[in-house]
């Protein structure tokens, strides 16, 4: 199948905003320019339409959405959560567990392994295993009872059942055992510092080990403090790390926000939901890693008032930093995007020749008015 979508305004994460045509075939982007003189089964023409295209958001945390959620390990979750996310834009997700025991985890990996994508729905590109090693003290949501120590043998195993998609592991840096896992395993996956009580120390240790990443910034984390900065003051301050951000409001405080913006830039935020099986549903009582959750319609939580993921939309969290920090539309681009792309390697996050035709189409607000997933129309507002 071929598609050309014609003058309309790209905003690229390297060459800035052009005004330009694409065209795309078999899923990839084949050209881009000002004119093209090429026959497609699918025409667009956005003359004089104040639209703009930029490349699909990708969501690295998320754990459900469509009232599925990754731990169901079924077909249907994962196919209930793919088709739920084009439309806030998102073209690809890297699907979130949380932890559970040994058992559920497994069930989990092994039937993202063995998922095949439709068309017309958003691609998993890999697996968040998020816990189950992580801190007791920092667990937040993450059932305490299946809390472990990080063991390289069990990890191996996951990653086989997995179909070696696991790309980016949240682990505690001070708890036993860690240490040695980020230097072995840091150069073949992502290792992302989170649910952690480290002081600074710790968290430089890992990083001078291999760790490049950190797991929803702030959250769960040891808090800064003038004799020691912490796990927060590590990841504002160590430039290695790039740092998924919530910004609903709600998990971090809007001056939260710009002090990360301020820190770390554009080129150092990725831009995450972490949203659970509530997202675009009503509000109401849902469930997580076993958990009661009271759904708002602004937030979930646990009955002791935890918060338990979020329900917030990528289009949601794309508006709000750019309210907050009045971020330029290229920079919105490199944190819902590109940022995530180049940190797992992929051919996304840019409208470019021989990349993915992951494109949302989003008008001067925001607003998600079209995506195209692999070049296949998703959704149409």
């Amino acid at each position: 199948m071929t598609l050309l979508i014609k003058n309309i305004t790209l905003i690229d994460p390297v060459k800035g905003e052009l005004t330009s045509s694409i065209f795309i075939e078999d899923g990839s982007i084949v050209e881009v320019a000002p004119n093209i003189n090429r026959e497609a089964h699918t025409i667009l023409d956005f003359s004089n339409e104040q639209v703009k295209a930029v490349p699909g958001f990708i969501d690295i945390h998320i754990h459900g959405s469509a009232g599925y959620d990754v731990m169901d390990a079924t077909p249907e979750a994962l196919k209930g959560i793919a088709q739920s996310l084009p439309k806030e834009g998102t073209t690809s997700f890297l699907a979130t567990t949380m932890t559970q025991s040994v058992d559920a985890i497994s069930r989990a990996l092994e039937n993202v392994a063995s998922y095949k994508r439709n068309d017309k729905e958003a691609e998993i590109i890999g697996v968040h295993l998020e816990g189950p090693f992580v801190s007791k003290k920092r667990a937040g949501a993450q059932p305490m009872e299946f809390i472990i120590e990080p063991s390289i043998e069990l990890f191996e195993q996951w990653q086989t059942l997995s179909a070696n998609s696991i790309k980016v592991i949240t682990i505690a840096p001070e708890v036993i055992g860690a240490l040695q896992f980020i230097q072995e395993k840091s150069s073949e996956l992502i290792v992302s510092l989170g649910h952690t009580d480290a002081a600074y120390d710790e968290m430089a240790c890992a990083v001078r080990a291999g760790a490049r990443h950190i797991t929803h910034l702030y959250n769960q984390m040891s808090p800064i403090h003038h004799r020691d900065i912490s796990a927060i003051g590590a990841a504002l301050l160590e430039d290695q790390l790039m740092t998924e951000l919530i910004v609903d409001t709600i998990h971090s405080h809007e001056k939260a926000v710009e002090l990360a913006f301020r820190m770390k830039g554009a080129d150092k935020i990725i831009l995450i939901t972490d949203a659970m099986r509530a997202k675009q549903m009503q509000a109401g009582n849902y469930e997580l890693g076993g958990q009661a959750v009271i759904v708002s319609q602004k937030d979930a939580r646990l009955t002791d008032g935890t918060l338990a993921g979020s329900i917030l939309t990528m289009e949601q969290a794309v508006k709000n930093m750019r309210t907050i920090t009045s971020c330029s539309d290229m920079e919105l681009v490199k944190m819902s995007s590109y940022n995530a792309a180049q940190q797992l390697h992929l051919k996304k996050g840019r409208l470019q020749s021989g990349f993915d035709a992951d494109i949302t189409i989003v008008n001067n607000q925001w607003d998600v008015l079209y995506t195209f997933c692999k070049g296949q129309l998703a959704y149409k507002k």
